[in-house]
């Protein structure tokens, strides 16, 4: 079974040609659709899955599933759906394609590091793991440009024809033409000046939203024991701190021998290791906690303890 994992944004094309022409196999396909936005993009997203989900069944014999995606630009959440899904469908014994092409690049960047994460983790199955992108024969913003400019002549003609004689309000409605006339002129001004986007949206209080690149490697039994540890309880101001809060957690004697097992593999998991602890000096102390991998990392696996 070969089940491809799509987010939609506003692209059809990108989505749904590539496997047709190159007649890949594709079993059953689960659409992501974005729920943030103006409502004009939500709707616009939704449609666009509509008709995805109907050719995905005609064209490709494919079953689909919906989910949607709360928040398009929280990449933590993003990564821990992606490892969800693509975790579930590689459990089913499926072998997983992830088409990066569409969505926002927070959600692109979130699949495809979670895609590569589970590589790492999951040898095993590290071939039956796929991402992929599919570039544009063409892009639609600069035809829509040139269409604009022409509208514009267009209207410019006949806000003119508008004052000749014998052409008045019975035929052309002069002051509507000009209205439309300084719409058209102010977008293109826009789109000539700016590009496609305007301004720089603030998400959380930022301008920018850190991508961090997630390459997990196998963590042992008493790492995760540490890293669950340090998501429950947060920061500790030392890791004899956290090396007393562990033995009483697992009912065992705080010793020497103890702290010095949980000081090594805290040590394993900090910057010179796998990177998902942060070591802050305070004093002869080090301050513990989890770096965003970590976090990552225990948001993924929060499910796997849990069971």
């Amino acid at each position: 079974m070969q089940t491809h994992i799509v987010p939609v944004g506003f692209d059809y094309d990108r989505l749904i040609a590539p496997l047709v022409r190159d007649q890949i196999d594709v079993d059953s396909v689960i659409l992501l659709e974005g729920a943030v936005g103006s409502e004009a993009n939500v709707e616009y997203s939704r449609h666009l899955s509509d008709k995805l989900e109907t050719d995905f069944k005609n064209l490709l014999g494919a079953t689909t599933e919906r989910f949607v995606l709360e928040d398009v630009y929280d990449y933590d959440a993003a990564f821990e759906q992606a490892y969800d899904l693509i975790t579930a469908e590689l459990d089913d014994g499926n072998e997983v394609w992830v088409n990066v092409a569409a969505m926002p690049r927070t959600v692109s960047f979130a699949f495809a590091n979670a895609a590569h994460s589970l590589m790492v983790e999951r040898q095993e199955d590290r071939e039956g793991i796929h991402t992929y992108y599919t570039a544009p024969e063409k892009y639609l913003e600069t035809e829509l440009a040139e269409e604009l400019r022409e509208q514009i002549e267009l209207l410019e003609e006949l806000g003119a024809g508008a004052g000749v004689q014998g052409e008045s309000a019975d035929t052309l409605d002069g002051d509507r033409i000009d209205d439309r006339l300084e719409s058209a002129r102010d977008l293109l001004s826009e789109f000539d000046e700016r590009g496609t986007t305007i301004g720089a949206k603030e998400i959380d209080g930022r301008h920018i939203v850190e991508l961090p690149v997630a390459s997990f490697s196998n963590v042992k039994p008493f790492e995760e024991l540490i890293l669950f540890k340090l998501g429950e309880d947060g920061e500790f101001d030392s890791v004899s701190e956290l090396a007393e809060s562990l033995a009483r957690e697992l009912n065992e004697e705080y010793t020497d021998s103890f702290r010095s097992k949980v000081i090594y593999n805290v040590d394993r998991l900090g910057p010179g290791g796998k990177g998902y602890i942060e070591r802050e000096e305070h004093g002869k102390s080090y301050r513990t906690r989890l770096s965003r991998i970590g976090e990552l990392w225990v948001r993924a696996h929060s499910d796997d303890e849990s069971r």
